[in-house]
């Protein structure tokens, strides 16, 4: 599907459609409240579904008042000449940054789930660009990810992200007026996808944070198996089979990142693991493993630019090494083989 058809299909279709619903919802809010409390106590968990609605509909009506808003911004400067300047780039920030506190604040406590930290601290943390390197498992890493760069370590982040993200109609716009990139895994041939990238790490300032899922992917077990194939067919054995010893990761796909790296030369790195958001691949699983009553845990670790090596060889080992400790970390930690560790996250 060409980017043009998109375009339209997001804003004609796909946003009056989510406004619609919600408007509907909140119209006939004691109707369907009622039914939901009611088929509650017959479904597994403690008023799961109503919790869940309720999450759902906060959710719903934050997507349908961003759009309201970023409407009226858009008329606000010059019906879109003002748009991308730093001052229209500073409220937008503030408006994700606003909008993800309110909702993870009643989500939290709606869901009674507890978001916990082990790294830099945030009030200490100085002020220089640092690249964010997340492994990526399970939807909603994405949402505390940025939740968490901007509320606590006061970042404007810069993002890669799927482009299937981009059908979602309030991520659409913000992130089409601020830096960031919708990308394939899988780019047509000629595609320049690391020039993208690279282009997006440049001149970053102090308070930048420029985020990448180096994985391609959410984690699943034939996404594992696709990677470690991938790297086979390129000839990598060596590499296949440190791929195959990473058990909760995908391989890393390089490009994207090693070009980041070599676009931003004074940013640090920090790597970023979670576990909770483990085992939610399909619809199913998302029913089941929803994080309800139980604790995400996020590792951070800060690598300063003079621990990384020189030459792209040289990173791609680096990387992979990398990758092999958030493996290490994740088995270690994930809720059902012990409890997580670390201290609990700021509001």
């Amino acid at each position: 599907m060409s980017d043009g058809v998109r375009w339209v299909l997001q804003r004609f279709v796909v946003a009056p459609l989510l406004v619609g619903v919600t408007v509907a919802l909140w119209l006939t809010l004691p109707l369907w409240l009622i039914a939901v409390a009611a088929l509650s106590p017959l479904l597994p968990g403690r008023l799961r579904l109503l919790r869940t609605a309720w999450v759902a509909l906060l959710y719903l009506s934050a997507e349908s008042l961003l759009l309201a808003v970023l409407l009226a911004l858009w008329l606000a400067s010059g019906f879109g000449w003002r748009i991308r300047s730093a001052y229209f780039a500073g409220i937008h920030y503030e408006l994700v940054e606003g909008t993800l506190v309110l909702f993870f604040r009643e989500a939290r406590r709606v869901l009674r789930l507890q978001i916990t930290t082990d790294g830099p601290a945030p009030q200490r943390y100085p002020d220089h660009p640092v690249l964010v390197c997340c492994r990526h498992a399970g939807p909603g890493d994405s949402f505390i990810l940025m939740y968490a760069l901007l509320h606590w370590y006061n970042r404007e982040p810069r993002v890669v992200l799927k482009d299937t993200l981009a059908w979602d109609p309030a991520i659409s716009v913000l992130l089409r007026r601020l830096p960031a990139r919708f990308i394939s895994p899988n780019p047509e041939r000629g595609e320049d996808l690391e020039g993208h990238i690279a282009a997006l790490a440049q001149g970053l300032d102090p308070n930048d944070a420029f985020v990448i899922f180096p994985e391609g992917g959410n984690f699943t077990p034939a996404r594992r198996e696709r990677a470690i194939g991938r790297l086979r067919k390129l000839g990598l054995e060596r590499m296949a089979q440190r791929a195959e010893g990473m058990i909760h990761v995908l391989a890393p796909r390089p490009g994207g990142f090693l070009a980041a790296l070599e676009a931003a030369p004074d940013a640090n790195v920090l790597m970023v693991a979670h576990t909770g958001l483990d085992h939610m691949l399909t619809v199913a699983d998302v029913w089941r493993e929803l994080p309800m009553d139980k604790q995400i845990t996020m590792r951070w670790w800060e690598v300063p630019r003079a621990e990384i090596p020189e030459g792209r060889e040289a990173q791609i080992e680096w990387l992979f090494t990398w990758w092999e400790r958030v493996d290490a970390w994740i088995a270690e930690n994930r809720p059902e083989d012990a409890p997580p560790t670390g201290s609990v996250a700021p509001a």
